[in-house]
């Protein structure tokens, strides 16, 4: 059974920065990590997403988060910088077969961690 869990969420002001973890028990190897996020009365929306030493980025958080893994092929953590009220969302860990955007490839997923963006 494969578990992730999120973790380093919070509530920031705008122009902060956060860093997002993800753990995952069980044994996944040759896995794209990705993250989304989901605001109030929105669809959930890709972030970002890690395989091996490619990467991929949402047009809007491009050249603000970086989306990184402590070994190859490790859960990718997700550093956010200059952050705006836009951002506030659950964020979702999720572990998928192949590197895509698309949140419904993605086999398992965390509970998500909550971040709040006060402007």
């Amino acid at each position: 059974q494969v578990q992730l869990v999120e973790s380093g969420g919070g509530s920031v002001q705008a122009g902060g920065s956060l860093r997002l973890s993800c753990a995952a028990s069980g044994r996944l190897s040759n896995y794209a990590w990705g993250w989304f996020r989901q605001a109030p009365g929105k669809e959930r929306e890709f972030v970002a997403a890690i395989m091996w030493s490619r990467t991929t980025y949402a047009e809007s958080v491009e050249g603000r988060f970086t989306i990184s893994a402590d070994n190859a092929g490790s859960p990718g953590n997700l550093q956010m910088n200059s952050l705006h009220p836009e951002d506030t969302a659950v964020y979702f860990c999720a572990a998928g077969p192949f590197l895509t955007r698309q949140w419904d490839q993605y086999a398992y997923w965390g509970q998500g961690t909550q971040v709040t963006v006060s402007s």
